[in-house]
């Protein structure tokens, strides 16, 4: 089979993903906010919609799907169990797997961002790497903001994503990069690896392309919400800590200082 994966863009910073079989026609969408730009794209690319997958029930990520159901009344509509967003054909949790097009998807529990997140592996090459589709718990350069979950619920979300194949490549839904970049370097500014990506990743936004995604090789070695065991990450975020009243003795207090850091910058 021949596969396709494109970011449509909606509202000011989301990626709808599409992901398309284009031997059948037939499409995938993870995280429609929006009916409109995606019912552009498919009519655009000729494609039909058959399956919805929603990570978290935030309304930038489900508040197209009743629109997008009335003009595809069969539509499939995966989505977490006992999340707040209950309008789904299919519920999933920590474990599951399912199919679509002979492609098939590993859910895995991300808490943290919200209570309900999930993400979705499949080790099928899509572009020549395996995907995750990681909602708002992994961003490039950032993970999401805790709004439901704790720092040890998010640490350990995190956490599980690193066993993960090192070119598996990351889809966030946001363009989110380059804010995480500045914190980053905010905070570690003689790193000269992220010196280097911050130049790559402003030259594709002046481009006007996305800097989505990344791989997950790449996030171990520059996004510092990862890095709690980098003596350089360690050293900035006891400093931080020591400045705000913050323990950062653990793994999981030093994410939860860069977390803090990355809030209230």
């Amino acid at each position: 089979m021949m596969f396709s994966i494109y970011p449509i863009p909606a509202f000011s910073d989301n990626y709808i993903w599409c992901l398309a079989d284009t031997s059948t026609g037939k499409a995938l969408v993870v995280d429609p906010g929006q009916a409109q730009p995606v019912m552009d794209y498919l009519k655009q690319a000729g494609l039909t919609l058959d399956t919805i997958l929603v990570t978290h029930h935030h309304p930038d990520h489900v508040g197209g799907i009743a629109k997008l159901q009335e003009n595809h009344p069969s539509v499939r509509i995966v989505g977490p169990e006992g999340s707040p967003f209950t309008n789904v054909t299919e519920t999933v949790s920590h474990g599951d797997q399912i199919e679509w097009q002979a492609v098939r998807f590993s859910i895995m529990a991300t808490p943290g961002h919200t209570l309900d997140h999930i993400v979705y592996f499949t080790d099928t090459l899509i572009n020549d790497a395996p995907a995750l589709f990681s909602g708002d718990t992994l961003f490039i350069g950032g993970c999401g903001r805790l709004f439901e979950g704790t720092p040890e619920q998010m640490h350990r979300s995190l956490s599980s994503l690193l066993a993960l194949p090192d070119n598996t490549a990351i889809y966030c839904a946001h363009e989110y990069t380059l804010a995480n970049l500045r914190f980053a370097r905010h905070w570690l500014p003689e790193d000269a690896a992220l010196i280097e990506f911050e130049q790559q990743c402003n030259e594709l936004r002046q481009a006007g392309k996305p800097t989505v995604p990344s791989s997950l090789e790449k996030e171990k070695a520059l996004n510092l919400f990862l890095r709690w065991d980098d003596p350089s990450v360690i050293k900035a975020a006891e400093a931080y800590g020591s400045e705000h009243g913050l323990s950062v003795t653990t793994a999981t207090e030093v994410f939860a200082a860069v977390r803090h850091g990355k809030d209230h910058f």
